[in-house]
């Protein structure tokens, strides 16, 4: 690791006055270069940074600490029943948190689920879902890969087992390396950012991350001079209720192969009236399943009928050469997370 300097900020305004690259951007160069030397980065609990940094695959000169922002940490339950969460709330505090479990049950199941103990007492929600993703190429300085400035995704070729069975014929076949993600795109949830200038913005989690598509060298919307602040979660249904699954090969300290979101707006007369299914570790975001939502609303559901959306959220799939296995244990987790979520003690009491 290079030598850096070290500088805490004083606000989140300050913060993203400083920074003069995303840690994406940072890593983008051309054969025979170094990584850029001279970015500023900000970083919160450096979980995700630091490693790069160690390995070589980002060398700052500069990181800016907002580990001691208090304006971005905690939890606040809203009026109208919906949550803002501060970007540096921990993982273990998500998971922990009474109102959310009831509420938006999803979301601290996901983050129960995420990484070890001992990382979810230290990564913070803002950096989790910054962090760049865990292909083993994008963190190989052996490999220059499309992500980094390079001409190939390595994975098409090479070993692809953890990697993406949707969107993954545009150059790039990464899988979206944040578990709360999952759980937060069902939730509908919006990302506040600000930028330098003082300038404030909201965006719809759909509408934040990337597709390699749309841009190979990140993951998602944010600027350089831009940091997030604050995720929103609008309040839902009183007959709504969500869970999360996911299998991982590790019980913990590892990423997951598969995961699944539900959440069910669910009628008197236990028809559903709004579904959302968002699958996790399947593609290069996380990845909404239409398909399945469109069978579940209007349908009593049943174990046919999970099976149908399963189905039917899974048609569209291209598996590569190595993760075939992915779909079967999707469709068993999506029709798990749908039966989880249409359970009545899976409801938040009114």
């Amino acid at each position: 690791m290079n030598a850096f300097e070290w500088q805490r900020a004083t606000s989140p305004q300050e913060a993203a006055s400083r920074a003069t690259h995303t840690t994406a951007e940072a890593m983008v160069h051309r054969p025979g270069q170094l990584a850029k030397s001279q970015a500023t980065l900000v970083k919160a609990a450096g979980v995700d940074v630091v490693d790069l940094m160690k390995d070589g695959l980002v060398s700052p000169r500069r990181l800016i600490d907002i580990s001691g922002l208090s304006e971005l940490q905690g939890i606040r339950e809203e009026a109208d029943g919906g949550f803002t969460i501060g970007a540096l709330t921990t993982l273990a505090q998500l998971a922990a948190h009474p109102a959310l479990q009831r509420r938006c049950a999803a979301l601290a199941q996901a983050a129960a689920l995420a990484a070890s103990p001992q990382i979810r007492n230290r990564a913070t929600l803002g950096g989790n879902l910054l962090q760049r993703p865990r292909c083993w190429y994008l963190r190989s300085a052996a490999h220059h890969c499309v992500r980094k400035g390079g001409e190939h995704c390595f994975a098409y070729g090479g070993d692809n087992r953890y990697h993406a069975i949707f969107a993954n014929q545009d150059g790039c076949a990464i899988v979206h390396p944040s578990t709360p993600a999952t759980a937060l795109l069902a939730l509908q949830a919006q990302v506040e950012c600000v930028r330098g200038n003082g300038e404030r913005r909201v965006v719809a989690l759909d509408e934040f991350f990337v597709l390699p598509s749309r841009d190979p060298h990140r993951e998602t919307v944010l600027g350089a001079d831009e940091l997030v602040t604050a995720i929103r979660l609008p309040a839902l249904a009183r007959s709504a209720s969500s869970a999360y699954v996911q299998l991982s090969e590790k019980a913990s300290f590892d990423w997951p192969l598969a995961a699944v979101a539900a959440v069910l707006v669910m009628g008197d007369d236990g028809v559903c009236r709004q579904a959302r299914v968002v699958l996790g570790a399947a593609a290069p975001v996380a990845w909404r399943a239409p398909q399945a939502e469109a069978i579940l609303e209007g349908s009593t559901i049943s174990d046919d009928v999970a099976k149908t959306a399963a189905d039917a959220a899974l048609a569209p799939a291209t598996p590569l050469s190595g993760n075939g296995y992915k779909v079967p244990l999707f469709r068993a987790l999506i029709v798990r997370a749908i039966q989880q979520a249409a359970t009545p003690a899976a409801r938040a009491p009114a």
